[in-house]
Parts: C-alpha cells; structure tokens; sequence
C-alpha cells in the first residue's frame, strides 16, 4: 500500500476503506472483508451512524490497531468549541480508542460560521492535546478554505471533497496543493447518490473509461481509482461485496498513461452530485448524534 505524508508529517495510506450508507448491520463484516483484503484506513463519520460497528470490527480483526488509520468526522449538530470536544468524546467512545487519527468537519456551514470556527478551534486544541493525530475538514469550497485560513493556526491537512471522472472539482483541488491539504476523494468513481441526483448514467458505464480499462486488463472502478491516485489524491472506495472490496485494493500494478489521465480529464461535467454548500442548512441537515 502506497501512502501520503500529511502536513504535519502523518503517514496516510493512499486508499482508504469508506461505509457511508452501509447500515450498521452490514458495517462489521464489510469492515472485516476491507482489513483482510488489506485496507488500513477506515473512513467513517457520526452522522453515518456506524461508528460503534467499525471500532468493533478493528477490534476483532488480526491487525495491530496502530496499523489501522481510523478516520471519522464532526457533524453540524456538534458544532461550537465545547460541542466539537464532547463530539469527540462520542466518536472515540463508539469507536473503542483513546486517540483518533484523523478528525474532521463534515460540512462548510457558512450561515453558522462562529460555530463552524469554534468547531475547528476545538480540532486543534484535540490536536495539541494528542487525542488525535490529525484534522481537516470535508466539502469545503475555496471561499471556506480561505476564511478559516484567517483565523485558524493549523492548516487542515486534508479536504475530503466529491472528486469523481465527471466532477473533478479543479477549483478547489488547485487551493488544496497551493496551501498543503491533501484531497480526498468521496465518492472517486461516482457514487449512488451521483447516479441518482445528477443524470448522467453510471461512470462505470462510460466508454472512454471502459476503452481504458479493457487496454490495461482492469475494471472501470479500478481505472478511475488509479486515476485519481496518479493526480495525488487519497481515493475512499466503499463496498459491502467481498469480491468488490478486494478488486478496488488491487490498483497499485498499473499505470495510466499521461494520454489516458488526460481523456479522463476531459470527462468532467461541473455537475455535482452531493449538495450544493449553500444548500447545506439546519433544519434540512440537523441529525442529532446519539452518546457513546
């Protein structure tokens, strides 16, 4: 497995492991089938309701927990600086650890931006105190970017943003690299909510990417993660099928050729299939997070 040397010096496995949207009662096992297919980075959130599953499933697993990067993020509900550090505490706790790796926002909530600093201002007081090894943030936009860079006094070391072949977010990927946040990919080969909101038809059905594929003997979703990891972003794949789970590790033993990135490339949309950021409100996305 490739890695990713974050901001503060981190190591970050290149390609992590996602459950959003996979049901609680699904988590485990699909957790299980990512470990011993050998993921190493686990990507979760509060607001996936799923966190108690994947601690669980590490903590049974034959894998040291130190050889296990735990990602998982803040929702809106547990913004503000005392609310972020109890949303701390709830994470940790359902997750069964003392120290999280990788802690950050889930959402930009511009109408509630003193929240959303005092939310990040508790990040980095997470961050000093060692219960966390590193923090970022998730869907923020450039104009985010640049008014939390006013005030915070660490640069987020990741921005998990929708980055996929037919919505490549360039914008913000050029912000991220300029100031040394590495981009994550959610949703890096379309994603159900994408197929369903936006209508195109799936990624994996697009010929350019299906001519590739078939040239280097792989599978679409395996092209469009080996594209995303020659640009230098960090791909977050999810699964419940063993089978699939094993087939989106297998993308380290090949290579896309400067022509083949740049027909991809060229599939970009500008359509995006998660949220608008302004739509992204209290009373459309309020989830309150249960204790640990």
């Amino acid at each position: 497995m490739d890695s990713y040397t974050l901001n503060n010096d981190v190591e970050m496995p290149a390609l992590g492991f996602g459950v959003f949207q996979t049901p609680p009662d699904e988590t485990r096992d699909a957790v299980r089938a990512a470990l011993d297919a050998g993921y190493r980075h686990i990507d979760t959130a509060a607001a996936y309701g799923n966190e108690r599953e994947v601690g669980e499933a590490v903590a049974a697993a034959d894998v040291d927990r130190a050889d296990v990067f735990l990602e998982t993020k803040i929702w809106l509900n547990d913004y503000g600086y005392d609310e972020t550090l109890h949303g701390f505490d709830k994470s940790a706790g359902k997750l069964g650890v003392e120290q999280i790796d990788l802690l950050i926002l889930h959402q930009a909530w511009p109408a509630e931006w003193d929240r959303t600093l005092g939310a990040y201002r508790a990040l980095e007081t997470l961050l000093n105190d060692g219960k966390v090894r590193a923090i970022g943030v998730s869907n923020f936009m450039v104009e985010h970017l640049a008014r939390l860079a006013e005030v915070a006094t660490v640069v987020p070391a990741v921005n998990q943003i929708e980055v996929h072949p037919y919505f490549q977010q360039r914008e913000v990927q050029a912000y991220d690299a300029e100031h040394g946040i590495l981009t994550q990919a959610w949703a890096p080969i379309g994603g159900i909510t994408f197929y369903r909101d936006s209508g195109h038809t799936s990624t994996l059905e697009d010929p350019v990417i299906g001519e590739i594929a078939s040239a280097h003997g792989k599978s679409p979703a395996q092209v469009m993660l080996r594209w995303g990891l020659q640009e230098g972003r960090q791909v977050i794949p999810k699964s419940t099928k063993p089978a699939r789970i094993a087939e989106n590790i297998d993308v380290f033993d090949f290579e896309l050729t400067p022509e083949q990135l740049a027909a991809i490339d060229a599939l970009d949309t500008g359509k995006r299939g998660g949220p608008e950021p302004e739509d992204v409100t209290f009373p459309a996305f309020s989830r309150e997070i249960p204790e640990a």
